[in-house]
This record gives structure tokens, sequence and C-alpha cells, in this order.
């Protein structure tokens, strides 16, 4: 049993693409699966990894999933045979990605469509909260994996091929430095920022195909004391 989640903000056109891709897919791999697009209100940056926190907390009111894919929702599988289940470790499902000519960015690089399971994502507190703007955050994600005594596995040959839906990065701002910043500390901060300082105020409405929550997101709302 599959929770799909997908933070989301402004992207209307790109989710019935994903899902004419993923649905026949999932179905092909005989899997029971849910969707749920955690859309960011307000004006603040967006915030993909607090959207993910509160996908996470949300599906966990349903059921107690085997498996938590965090997907983007630009990202589209070329290959069936990417099978969307968890393992003993995290698995980092979006290896290759047509952007990066299907070669792995860096070593590190834990972006796009990643998959834990709940006891994983629990113990490695979940993604940071403090990663506002675009970028940084899946490396802290990679980051805290590895803190917590688990390594990464990776589709292999061809499996992980990946195509990303081209848009213009809409209002998504970049703060490189604050991101850097924030990686530099991210053992510090692992205990302190992520599922164990999230608040949020959920708006829960049902599509056919998913469910949506929406938030607005604040820094105020996954405070993190000093450290």
């Amino acid at each position: 049993q599959v929770a799909i989640l997908i933070p989301f903000r402004n992207r209307y056109e790109h989710l019935p693409v994903l899902f004419r891709h993923l649905i026949p897919m999932l179905q092909r791999q005989h899997l029971q699966f849910a969707f749920y697009v955690v859309e960011q209100a307000g004006n603040q940056p967006f915030n993909r990894a607090m959207l993910f926190n509160v996908g996470f907390r949300e599906a966990m009111k349903d059921l107690d999933w085997d498996c938590l894919i965090f997907h983007d929702v630009d990202h589209i599988p070329e290959n069936d045979r990417n099978y969307y289940g968890c393992g003993q470790m995290p698995r980092h499902f979006a290896a290759k990605l047509d952007k990066y000519m299907y070669l792995l960015p860096y070593n590190e690089f834990f972006g796009g469509v990643s998959g834990l399971t709940v006891e994983q994502f629990q113990k490695i507190n979940g993604f940071p909260n403090a990663f506002w703007g675009w970028g940084g955050e899946d490396d802290d994600l990679w980051n805290r994996v590895q803190y917590a005594g688990y390594s990464v596995t990776r589709p292999e040959g061809d499996t992980g091929k990946y195509k990303s839906i081209p848009h213009h990065h809409r209002g998504e701002v970049q703060f490189l430095g604050r991101q850097y910043a924030l990686l530099r500390k991210s053992k510090e901060r692992q205990a302190l920022d992520g599922l164990n300082n999230l608040n949020y105020f959920p708006n829960v409405t049902y599509d056919a195909l998913y469910k949506n929550i929406t938030v607005n997101l604040t820094p105020e709302l996954a405070l993190v004391t000093e450290y």
C-alpha cells in the first residue's frame, strides 16, 4: 500500500499529465495506492519539504502505509519496471533525468522522486522545514538519511529514467546563501527541525483521483530553537 505525496503550487497543467502516466504504471505493478496533493496557499516562498511533512501527517491519518513516495509533479517515469515500493533502505527513484542528460548530477543527489517507509521517515524526523524557496531540501534529506545509518538505493540501468516537464520557476525564489548555511548545520538541526516542530492548519478536499490538502505555510509554523 503506497501513498504518493505531491507538493503543489500553480502547476494545474502538470497534474493530469502525471496521473495519465503514473496510474497505469502503478496498476500494472499491482500496487494499492492513493495520491495526496499538498498545495501551498499564501504568498510565502515555496516550501517543498514542509509540504511533504504535511502530506505525511495527513496520509498517516488514513492508513499505516507500507511506502511513502515523495513525488515532484513534473517528473514523469519512462520505465514501468521502476517499481514504486520501499525496501530496507530509502529509495531514490528518479536517478536519471532527461534534463541532466540521464546522468546523476552528483552522487548525493536525492531529488525528484524518493521513497521511504514510515519507520525510516520518522527515524530521520522527516524533511527539514527551514528551506524556503527553491533548492537544498533534498540535499538535507540525503544528509538525514546518512546520519540515521541508512544508505540510498537506486534503480539499475535505464529503469530510473524520467522526463521532466519544462516549466518556468514562476515565483520560485532561490536563497542560495541561506541554503548552504542550513546544509552546513544539517546534523545539529535534524533533531530540532522536521516532523517534530511542524504545525499547520489544513483545508482538505477530495477530487476523483486524489485528496487535496491546502495549507498556508509561514516560518512561524515550524520554529527552530537555536542550536
